[in-house]
């Protein structure tokens, strides 16, 4: 089922991609979409993911201004808060049983190849405080961001999988002469 997929998994892409509306309601837009309407609930969920995000203490006081106002890094930022917005179970109602579910998978493609090292240190850091929360899966090439962010790696040499295990040991003692080959920048 589609609908239920794209509920589940959230997408971050290598350039950040902010709606052009405020700050408030890029946010708010899936939640919205799922048709949440209680504003205290859309308020709650929008603070929580941009201070998941560590967004919220530089935009709190500006929610309602354009995204697009936002540097590089608070862009790729506020990209992430969209789409782990909804990641606590919220209540519909003081009685209701209803719940948003929120995502479950969240996909990143080169998240800080266009970011400046303290943006990117931001993004790393946020990778993992959401790590508890996600199912991450990060496409990099830069190799010393995937041993940071990782616990396991799975290299690909043009298209296919060539090997798939702990990060340390992909990149300490990797079981393939292939991988042990590109991670030393050697080419067979």
């Amino acid at each position: 089922d589609t609908i239920r997929l794209r509920r589940e998994v959230g997408m971050v892409f290598q350039k950040s991609n902010p709606f052009p509306m405020s700050i408030y309601e890029n946010v708010a837009y899936g939640l919205k979409l799922a048709g949440v309407r209680n504003r205290g609930i859309l308020d709650e969920a929008v603070e929580e993911s941009l201070r998941h995000a560590a967004l919220w203490d530089e935009v709190k006081d500006r929610l309602h201004a354009s995204a697009n106002g936002l540097s590089g890094g608070q862009q790729q930022r506020l990209c992430i808060a969209r789409s782990t917005a909804g990641v606590q179970k919220l209540y519909l109602g003081r009685d209701d049983a209803d719940m948003i579910r929120g995502k479950r998978i969240l996909l990143m493609d080169e998240p800080c190849s266009a970011l400046d090292p303290i943006a990117t240190v931001r993004v790393e850091e946020l990778m993992h405080r959401l790590k508890d929360k996600f199912t991450i899966i990060v496409v990099t090439h830069n190799m010393q961001q995937a041993t940071r962010v990782s616990d396991l790696t799975g290299f690909f040499m043009l298209g296919r999988l060539v090997e798939f295990d702990a990060t340390e040991k992909i990149f300490s003692n990797p079981s393939l002469k292939e991988t042990e080959d590109y991670i030393t920048g050697r080419f067979s």
